[in-house]
């Protein structure tokens, strides 16, 4: 498995605006459809990643977790479909339909906004407080594929998470996610990707 870094976008960085087909619903997807939040979550993830299907129940817990908590939850997909058939959005619709994901799952076709948010594997986390200011990336938590005796709790997000939600700091030392890299269209790597 090749293991790709997120980029560490600054924190303090202004949420990009997308609008994104939701998988499931059709619905088209935006920051406006998460204005009445006070923390909105940007995940971009996939179907094949060995790191998402690592953490992939976890994700779905996560959603159910805060769903009540004023937490906005939007995952993404970015990976080029046609190379990786089985992150086509009808595959990703079926996944988040078996995990029982209570957000939308977006597809971005362009990439467009995986580049917008210096996304760069998979997977990759964004947290943004009420004023859609970066406050957390980084990984979810210290779990692997590769490391068995490491259980999966999300104990990194969750803690900013919790933290925002409670008016608290969060720690600015993050460390970041792991994964596989975006799979980029021939041509489209973004120039902040090695």
């Amino acid at each position: 498995m090749a293991r790709t870094p997120s980029t560490m976008l600054a924190l303090e960085t202004p949420a990009p605006d997308f609008s994104l087909p939701d998988v499931v619903t059709g619905k088209t997807i935006s920051l406006t459809s998460f204005a009445d939040k006070p923390a909105l979550l940007v995940m971009f993830i996939c179907e094949h990643c060995p790191y998402v299907k690592h953490v992939q129940e976890e994700l779905a817990r996560l959603g159910k977790d805060y769903k009540d908590r004023g937490v906005g939850i939007v995952a993404i997909s970015a990976n080029d479909a046609e190379k990786y058939p089985d992150d086509r959005p009808e595959n990703l619709k079926k996944m988040a339909e078996t995990l029982g994901f209570t957000f939308p799952f977006c597809y971005d076709e362009t990439q467009e906004v995986a580049k917008a948010y210096t996304a760069a594997c998979t997977p990759d986390f964004f947290l943004f407080n009420a004023e859609r200011k970066l406050v957390y990336r980084g990984q979810l938590d210290d779990s692997r594929p590769s490391l068995t005796d490491i259980p999966v709790t999300g104990k990194d997000l969750r803690a900013a998470l919790d933290n925002l939600l409670a008016g608290k700091p969060i720690d600015p030392d993050q460390k970041p996610s792991l994964g596989c890299n975006i799979k980029w269209k021939p041509g489209n790597e973004p120039t902040y990707f090695g």
